[in-house]
Formats: structure tokens, sequence, C-alpha cells
């Protein structure tokens, strides 16, 4: 087996108490933040695109509202035979998100104001994706505090060791220094200090690791490569529609990779996000290949001049 050298990690922090039973989530804080600061690019990428600012600040507004009813709507979905009752499925507070579903719910309840208003969708899009991209970025370092989406075991570069405290999702005080989760198919995830091990429903090691796979820091590194790609985009006049369709190809095809390396429940042999992550990939990928290829009958129109002509 590596070196436990070859492995991060760090003591992870699930709540941070206030005063007296009163605790605010590392998770919930950086969320937050992400959520304003991608907000802050979007008010300064928008009005380049001929999108007036109080209209943004009304379509942030219901991209919150939407993104909380998505994340959670699609996380439902998902896992809909977890739940015993309608409450179980609004308490939001006990965990449970979807970032694909909040993405999706933040953009489906724009669509009508961008229609009254009067806006091309990808005049909106393309500047808020650089934000988006910035935002889950931001966001993600919440994920890395309370230790949350880790994958299966393994012993790679990147694996994360457990250094206490307790995991998201794992229940950390049955014995001192160990971790363990009941996964999809009766499988559990066990991590200690030592190593982490995948068990079958008859105690069979499946896979061992000196770690498992912290996904969040895989979709991290991912966001912010995304995020450079798309400010370096920005810098010269695009098509409209081209940076919000390298968002969709690549961070679709991400979470299609990260889910691999994850133990949830599957439909067809994918998870829900892979499945939604690879349909928003595929149509994206396509779209921008078909206008690649298709017949020019003038030079391109930059972004700029077809917002000014409109």
């Amino acid at each position: 087996m590596p070196s436990a050298l070859a492995a991060i990690g760090w003591p992870v922090l699930d709540r941070v108490h206030i005063v007296g039973d009163f605790a605010i989530s590392p998770h919930g804080v950086m969320i937050a933040v992400g959520f304003l600061l991608g907000a802050f690019i979007l008010l300064r990428e928008g009005p380049k695109r001929g999108v007036a600012g109080e209209d943004l600040e009304r379509m942030i507004t219901l991209a919150l509202v939407g993104a909380i009813i998505g994340a959670r709507l699609f996380y439902v979905i998902a896992h809909f035979s977890d739940f015993a009752n309608v409450w179980d499925m609004l308490a939001i507070w006990k965990g449970g998100i979807s970032l694909l579903g909040g993405i999706a719910g933040a953009v489906l309840l724009n669509l009508p104001v961008m229609r009254r208003r009067g806006y091309r969708f990808f005049q909106v899009m393309d500047g808020a994706v650089i934000g988006l991209a910035f935002g889950i970025a931001v966001g993600r370092i919440g994920d890395l505090v309370i230790g949350d989406h880790l994958g299966k075991p393994t012993s790679w570069l990147l694996a994360f060791q457990y250094h206490g405290g307790n995991l998201a999702g794992f229940d950390c005080g049955t014995i001192k220094g160990t971790c363990t989760e009941l996964l999809q198919g009766g499988l559990t995830l066990t991590v200690t200090r030592a190593g982490s091990t995948l068990t079958d429903l008859a105690g069979h090691v499946l896979q061992r690791g000196i770690g498992v796979h912290q996904t969040a820091v895989y979709d991290m590194i991912s966001a912010w490569l995304l995020f450079f790609v798309l400010r370096t985009l920005n810098r010269r006049p695009r098509l409209e529609g081209v940076l919000t369709l390298t968002f969709g190809a690549w961070y679709g095809a991400m979470r299609v990779v990260e889910d691999f390396l994850r133990v949830d429940k599957r439909f067809f042999g994918l998870t829900g996000s892979q499945w939604t992550g690879l349909t928003v990939s595929a149509i994206c990928v396509v779209t921008l290949l078909v206008w690649a290829l298709r017949p020019k009958t003038g030079p391109p129109v930059p972004a700029e001049e077809a917002q000014s002509s409109a």
C-alpha cells in the first residue's frame, strides 16, 4: 500500500457553535458567499451585454429562490425512497441538496422574466455562467471544511485521509476515531485515520485505501479552471452563447466523471447527476459543433454587435 504521505487531509468541522445550541454550518456559509460573489460578477458582466442592472437584481433574487427549490427537489426525486413522508422531503436543513438541481431551478424561474423583459437567453446566461463557475469554486470550500461528497476508497495522490471531526452524512459517534456511512445497495463505507474500506452486506471488503476520493476537491479544481477559461474567452468578442455552451459542456462532463468515484443510487447504470450532466454536456457539445461546422455567409457577429442591433 502506498505511503500515507501520498494523501491530503484535515480535521473536518461540521458546525461552528455561536451561543448555546445555536450553530452555523461552514457549508451553508460558503454556499452563500459563493452565490454573492457570483452575483457580483453577473452585475458587472450583464450590463456589458445590454441587460439592465435593475433587471439583473430581480433575476438574482429569483435565482436564489429557484436554486433553493430546485436543489432540494432534484435531490428528493433522485432519493425518493429515502423519505418517509412529505415533511422529511421538505426538511432541507437536515441536508440533501443537488447543485445541478439548484442551477436548473435558478434558470427555469428566470425564463419568464427574460422573455417578459425582451432578453435573449444567451444574452443573460453568457454573463451568468462566469459568475456561476466562480461561485461553485468558492462554494466547494464549504464541502471540504465539513468533509462532504466523499467517494470510494483510494490510495492515489489526492486521497482524502480522515484527521478527526464529524464527517457529513457519517456516524462518527459509535466507535471513537471511526466514521461509517450506509450507502446504496447495503454497502458500508468506513473511514478512520488509518484508512478506509468499502464492505458489502456480508462484511466482505470490496475496496480498501489510505483514504477516499474527495470529489469536492476535484469539482473545485475543475470549477476554478472553468472560470479562468470563461474569463479568457470573455476577453474577445464571441458569438452569443459560446460561453454558456462551454460551461454546460465542461461542467456536465465533469459531473459524469465525478460520480463514477462515488456510491450512489443509480438508474440504468448512472446516477441522476450523471444523466443530467451527460444530457446537458451532449447538447452543448453538439450545438457548438454545429455552429463551428455550418457554412458561414459572412463574418461572425460578435455578441456586442448582436446586442446593439437587436
